[in-house]
């Protein structure tokens, strides 16, 4: 008998064995190894080569997204052969390690999008999702992180961010660089986004779907690119999009904050986002309060440059220990503070060109200074800087500073002036 019961714990043993291995050899549909294996073949990388040494300059990753072929990635990662298409060359990498060489057909610089085209056809491509998808739903994002290979993500979509100047979906999962320009996936493979940056700590963002289909589109009867690049294109994006955001900017709607005695504009729209602080030290014979606003997004120009960036900075000063000529020191030495915060190489903008003076406006008396500074291969956008203080007291004073990244001068100019005319004092 124990014999008997034996045998037959053995057969038993022997047909669950196979069972056990067939599970773990094959990937159940929709788990992360299915995905990977159903869907990692239409995923390529993307390398921007140097082409005097053959040094690789950049990478990241794209995805087919149509019949014919199409490559869709970020415009951040080719951005260098659009600025210079006479030293670098473009490599897409399949899968299977198959290099071939890629052309432009486009770019939509505003929201960091690319397509390609190589002369190899494909023998299938990724479908975009066309409908709604829900918070917490389940996401893939393929891409190749630190150059290390073809890699998958599990994360989760949150939404559209609400309150930034460029629609961005809100991935919980950890995006790396490399990635950017890869396809984030429901669990049936559609793609429902562009990897494109990250914060780090599970926070990472993606270009929704449409936007990539809708430059698909624009592209879809081009078959020759552009003899003279799309560097003139780029810039021509830039320009026309600055109305969108800049209109109406420090009109009469522009919420007030009040740094005593003096009113001042705060939060112009929902895409600024605003902090302050105090200095108060027993050691330090002034008092120092802060009040500071930035655009919580920007276009991706080039490794130097952006464009979409409006900062503005006050800050108080008052004393009541320092005696007028120790404090007009002090406040002299805040007001005359550089431009070392913004960034670009002498390739790729002019030095700062500044004029100052003395301003009586319709509140009070300033000395104002305007320093602009233009891009070379983008001549029509420049970055400014304007810094206003007030003027007239002699323990308190206040320094507002204004930066904007990739304007017109128009703009330059006529923004400047009303964030000048919104500096007020308190009655």
């Amino acid at each position: 008998m124990n014999r008997l019961l034996a045998a037959c714990a053995l057969i038993l043993w022997l047909c669950v064995i196979p069972i056990i291995r067939a599970s773990q050899a094959q990937p159940v549909p929709g788990t992360t190894p299915e995905i990977f294996k159903q869907f990692s073949e239409y995923v390529v990388k993307i390398e921007v080569v140097e082409t005097g040494s053959a040094a690789k300059a950049s990478t990241g990753t794209g995805f087919v997204a149509d019949p014919s072929g199409r490559i869709v990635t970020n415009y951040h990662v080719i951005s260098k052969l659009v600025h210079s298409p006479e030293r670098y060359r473009i490599d897409v990498i399949d899968v299977a390690g198959g290099t071939t060489v890629a052309t432009v057909l486009g770019v939509d610089v505003v929201y960091d999008l690319a397509v390609l085209r190589t002369a190899r056809r494909p023998k299938g491509h990724l479908d975009f999702e066309s409908k709604p998808v829900e918070q917490g739903t389940r996401l893939y994002s393929l891409g190749h992180p630190h150059d290390l290979g073809l890699s998958i993500v599990e994360g989760t979509h949150n939404g559209l961010l609400k309150h930034t100047l460029y629609p961005k979906v809100h991935f919980t999962g950890s995006l790396n660089p490399g990635m950017s320009g890869g396809p984030t996936l429901t669990q049936a493979g559609k793609v429902v986004g562009v990897n494109v940056a990250t914060e780090g700590n599970q926070i990472s963002f993606l270009v929704p779907a449409e936007r990539a289909i809708a430059l698909l589109e624009r592209t879809a009867k081009v078959e020759t690119p552009a003899a003279a690049g799309f560097l003139a294109d780029v810039g021509r994006q830039i320009y026309d999009n600055q109305s969108r955001y800049l209109a109406g900017m420090f009109d009469a709607k522009t919420p007030r904050v009040v740094l005593s005695p003096y009113n001042l504009p705060t939060r112009p729209t929902e895409f600024f986002r605003c902090w302050a602080d105090a200095v108060r030290r027993k050691e330090l014979p002034y008092v120092s309060v802060t009040h500071d606003c930035s655009t919580d997004d920007y276009i991706f120009v080039s490794s130097e440059q952006s464009s979409g960036i409006v900062r503005f900075f006050h800050q108080l000063l008052s004393t009541s220990e320092l005696n007028p000529a120790r404090f007009f020191t002090l406040y002299s030495g805040q007001f005359q503070g550089g431009n070392a915060a913004m960034f670009g190489n002498e390739e790729e903008v002019t030095p700062f060109r500044c004029q100052t003076r003395n301003v009586a406006t319709a509140n009070g008396k300033l000395k104002a200074v305007l320093c602009a500074r233009q891009y070379i291969k983008l001549p029509t956008l420049y970055d400014a800087v304007f810094r206003a203080a007030t003027l007239g007291s002699r323990n308190a004073g206040l320094v507002s500073t204004l930066s904007l990244s990739g304007v017109s001068f128009d703009n330059v100019q006529g923004l400047s002036r009303r964030y000048m005319e919104n500096i007020k004092w308190q009655r």
